[in-house]
């Protein structure tokens, strides 16, 4: 297993909190979603998913929420 963390700039609504651990962990590879205050980590199976398209993938997630990333 490995694990990455996206930060984002402010913390999520409880509503927006759900729907990405939802959509997130529902990817094939994906072991666990854990979004806190100002981040996303996610635990993954990088030989059922690689990292880049996790990432990208939770980014434009994010992103149509209306949630911006930092760096």
């Amino acid at each position: 297993m490995k694990k990455i963390s996206i930060g984002v700039q402010k913390e999520f609504c409880a509503e927006c909190s759900l729907a990405i651990s939802r959509f997130i962990g529902h990817m094939e590879g994906v072991d666990s979603v854990d979004v806190e205050e100002g981040k996303v980590a996610i635990t993954f199976d990088p030989s059922k998913i690689s990292e880049e398209s996790l990432s990208r993938l939770t980014k434009e997630n994010i992103e149509k929420l209306g949630y911006r990333m930092t760096d």
